[in-house]
C-alpha cells in the first residue's frame, strides 16, 4: 500500500513528529510505504521562532509544493493528513483536491477552533465550518481525545476513532528512580514559548510552596523568572528531553479550562510518566483521564490544590517512586508506539478496503 503523508510540520514540529513520523518504521514493517510532504519545513518553523512569523516566500513556496502533491495524489492508495491539507484555503477546493483517493484526518488539538472562534467576524463567517466540511468527506476522522472526536462525529464523519499521543519505548528506556539523587528535588515542566503562559499561572502558589519546601522548578523550552521561585531554564532538543526529565522528581503540566484547552491531548504527562515520575496537572479536557487520582499523580485545580500536592510529593520519595512506577507501566500498556502502530496500520488497511466509495464534493 502507498500512503502520502501530508503533516503539517517537519522534524522539528511536534504534532507531527509524534502523531506521524514515529510512527513510519513500524509502518513500513506492516506493508505501508510511505511518502512525506511537510507543508512547514523545519526551516521555515525555525524562521518563526526567531521573528515569530513566516517570510512570504517561504509560504507561497509552500503552498505550491504542497498544491503540486495533492494534484500528483492518485499514485497514492491513501492520504494521511495531519488536520488539514491546505489551510485557511476555501473547503471546496480542498475538498476537489483530495476527490478519488481516501482519506484519513488526524487531530491532536482544536484547530477548528481557529476558525469557528477566531476574534475575526470575517473569518468565523467565512470558514466557521471548514474543518467540519472535510471531516465530512474522510474515510476516516483519528483524533487524539474525546473532545476531538466527538466534533468529527458531529460534523458528520463517518468513521471516527480515538487514538492517543503516545511516546516510543526504545527512546524512553526503563527509568530507576534510586539513580536520581538531588539534594534539592526538581520540579519539571517541558514545553514551547507558546504555552509558557499556563505555567506563568502558577506563579503564585510556586512562590508559596517554595515559601515551605527547597526545590527547584526545571523549565525545558522556554525562559522564564518567578519572583520566589529557584528556576532553571534548559533548550529543548530531541535528543536531551528525555535525560531532562528522568533527572527530576515531579511533572506539572497546569492548563486554562477553555475549548481550545479541552482539545489538548496531555503528552507532557505521557512523557512524565514514560519516565517514572509522578504528575500533577489541571483537570482539563483528556487530564482527567490520564491521572489516576492517588494512583500516577494528582489532579489540582485550585492555587491551594497545587501547593498541597506538590507539597505532598515533594515530602515523600516513597510516594513520588509508587506513583512513577504506576505511571511508567500504565505507559508500557496505552501510551505508546508497540501498542498504536499495530492499530494505525490496521485501520489504514481496513480504511483503503472500506465499502463507502467515493466522496461527494
Amino acid at each position: 500500500m502507498k500512503v502520502l503523508v501530508l503533516t503539517r510540520y517537519g522534524r522539528l514540529g511536534a504534532s507531527s513528529r509524534l502523531r506521524f513520523l514515529q510512527f513510519l518504521p513500524a509502518l513500513e514493517q506492516e506493508g505501508l510505504h510511505c511518502t512525506v510532504q511537510a507543508f512547514i519545513d523545519d526551516e521555515m518553523l525555525l524562521t518563526k521562532y526567531r521573528s515569530g512569523a513566516y517570510r512570504p516566500g517561504q509560504l507561497i513556496r509552500a503552498y505550491a509544493a504542497r498544491l503540486l502533491q495533492l494534484l500528483r495524489r492518485q499514485r497514492f492508495d491513501l492520504l494521511w493528513i495531519e488536520k488539514e491539507a491546505l489551510p485557511w484555503m476555501p473547503a471546496w477546493l480542498e475538498r476537489v483536491l483530495l476527490r478519488h483517493i481516501p482519506y484519513v484526518l488526524d487531530y491532536d488539538d482544536a484547530i477548528f477552533h481557529n476558525y469557528d472562534r477566531s476574534a475575526y467576524g470575517l473569518i468565523r463567517m467565512l470558514w466557521a465550518g471548514r474543518i467540519d466540511r472535510l471531516m465530512a468527506g474522510a474515510r476516516l476522522v483519528v483524533g487524539g481525545n474525546e473532545y476531538l472526536a466527538r466534533r468529527a462525529r458531529e460534523a458528520g464523519a463517518p468513521w471516527v476513532e480515538v487514538l492517543p499521543t503516545v511516546i516510543d519505548l526504545e527512546r524512553y528506556a526503563t527509568p530507576s528512580r534510586g539513580a536520581v539523587a538531588n539534594p534539592v528535588p526538581r520540579i519539571v515542566w517541558i514545553g514551547s514559548p507558546g504555552t509558557l503562559p499556563y505555567l506563568v499561572a502558577l506563579a503564585e502558589p510556586l512562590a508559596a510552596l517554595a515559601r515551605r519546601h527547597r526545590f527547584v522548578l526545571r523549565i525545558v523550552g522556554g525562559q522564564l523568572v518567578l519572583p520566589g521561585v529557584d528556576v532553571e531554564c534548559l533548550d529543548w532538543t530531541e535528543d536531551s528531553e528525555v535525560a531532562r526529565i528522568t533527572e527530576c522528581e515531579v511533572g506539572i503540566m497546569p492548563l486554562s479550562d477553555s475549548p481550545w484547552e479541552r482539545g489538548k491531548c496531555g503528552y507532557k504527562l505521557i512523557q512524565y510518566m514514560a519516565c517514572g515520575l509522578p504528575v500533577v496537572a489541571s483537570p482539563v479536557g483528556v487530564n482527567r483521564d490520564i491521572v489516576r487520582e492517588g494512583e500516577n499523580g494528582f489532579l489540582a485545580q485550585e492555587p491551594a490544590d497545587w501547593v498541597d500536592r506538590l507539597g505532598r510529593l515533594l515530602d515523600n520519595a516513597q510516594l513520588r517512586h509508587a506513583m512513577g512506577r504506576s505511571g511508567r507501566r500504565r505507559v508500557e500498556q496505552e501510551y505508546c508506539v508497540q501498542k498504536l502502530a499495530p492499530l494505525w496500520a490496521a485501520l489504514m488497511q481496513k480504511t483503503v478496503a472500506h465499502p463507502m466509495g467515493l466522496h461527494r464534493v
